[in-house]
């Protein structure tokens, strides 16, 4: 059998659909290739797939339109990577967008090895999210020159206060967090999430340790461009967290009181768009410029389409900085963008995620250059 070819697959498509996975940033995806014409197609796990199915699949009764036109419904997500769905997706002429629950659902080596499709993006950068893989985003910020938050190699050099990061004991794919500015402090804390059953020593072993920093939080979200090359900032936006903001609605002794009996987690579920101050914009677009150009000499050819850099804005001796601690190498899963004025200013409209990757294919089949969005 012939080694698989996206850019040879993707050539052969004369109308290429949107396909994405039924969780995340599926509706984001849909709705954004309804806007341009395309046709979305959706693959759900059976027991999640109402959403979809259900509620927005597009209809043409009592005026309801829907943004998805198909369903692909699978036992579990993983079977995605298996050769008779992705023959299935082939021949319906998918361009995949990847999101963090394909990475976390399918894995990176299926992603990489077995999963046949051309995809929107570059899929070898996708494992660059986890900081145990070597060229790691870490690695990418500091060789990128952004400032990033001190990290400590071994929990007894703690000298100020720190965030833990290790993964919870039962799902592993979120990260459970507590904050310690000694070693002795760390010992106490994290014997008791072990204790209760959190966090296990194993994941604790492998947990990132770093300097908490205190500033305003921000997702800034990107979007590199594989036919132009150019960037574009898409939106900003941060996050609605569990149980973080029903802690943070208390006074403090409610606080304390609450804290006896519950464990802060800072789980996401949902974003509210926001604005950065204009003065700031240079910085933001230049660490977007700087860390496109890392991935691109790294990880050839680099960001393809949405990227985030996740972070704080501090105050420090210079004026106000941006400091990163995360980045999303895909759809960063925030679809509050849109109400952000960003594209609007370079387009003349607002544009969400979806429709941005939706105008980049059409303009790619336009052009016919569709190989250069895929991997």
């Amino acid at each position: 059998m012939a080694p698989f070819d996206p850019k040879k697959t993707v050539s052969s498509y004369k109308k290429p659909c949107l396909a994405v996975l039924g969780s995340h940033s599926a509706l984001d995806i849909s709705a954004g290739a309804r806007a341009f014409g395309i046709k979305s197609l959706v693959v759900c796990q059976k027991g999640r797939e109402k959403t979809y199915q259900k509620y927005l699949k597009r209809k043409t009764v009592f005026g309801s339109v829907g943004c998805i036109d198909e369903i692909i419904l699978l036992d579990k997500f993983k079977d995605i990577a298996e050769s008779k769905t992705v023959s299935q997706l082939v021949q319906k002429q998918a361009i995949f967008v990847p999101h963090r629950s394909f990475s976390v659902y399918v894995g990176y080596d299926l992603i990489e090895k077995a999963f046949h499709v051309p995809i929107f993006g570059n899929r070898y950068l996708l494992r660059a999210e986890e900081r145990n893989s070597p060229k790691n985003q870490h690695w990418l910020l500091k060789k990128a020159g952004l400032r990033v938050p001190i990290t400590f190699d071994s929990p007894d050099k703690i000298d100020r206060l720190a965030i833990i990061k290790s993964p919870e004991a039962k799902r592993k794919y979120e990260r459970a967090f507590f904050v310690a500015h000694s070693f002795y402090e760390y010992e106490r804390k994290s014997k008791e999430m072990i204790s209760r059953g959190l966090i296990t020593k194993e994941g604790l072993e492998s947990a990132l340790i770093e300097e908490f920093v205190v500033g305003a939080q921000f997702n800034f979200n990107y979007f590199v461009s594989p036919i132009s090359g150019e960037l574009e900032l898409l939106g900003t936006d941060f996050r609605r967290q569990t149980n973080l903001d029903g802690l943070l609605r208390l006074t403090a002794p409610e606080q304390a009181e609450v804290l006896k009996v519950a464990r802060m987690k800072n789980i996401e579920v949902g974003h509210v768009a926001c604005t950065v101050r204009e003065s700031l914009l240079e910085d933001i677009f230049e660490i977007g410029e700087k860390f496109a150009e890392t991935c691109r000499k790294e990880y050839p050819p680099g960001i393809i389409g949405p990227f985030a850099l996740q972070g704080a804005i501090i105050s420090s001796d210079e004026g106000e900085k941006p400091v990163i601690f995360d980045v999303s190498f895909r759809v960063p899963g925030s679809p509050g963008v849109r109400y952000t004025p960003y594209t609007e200013y370079l387009r003349g409209r607002g544009m969400s995620v979806g429709e941005r990757i939706a105008l980049e294919v059409k303009t790619a089949q336009k052009e016919n250059c569709l190989e250069k969005a895929v991997t």
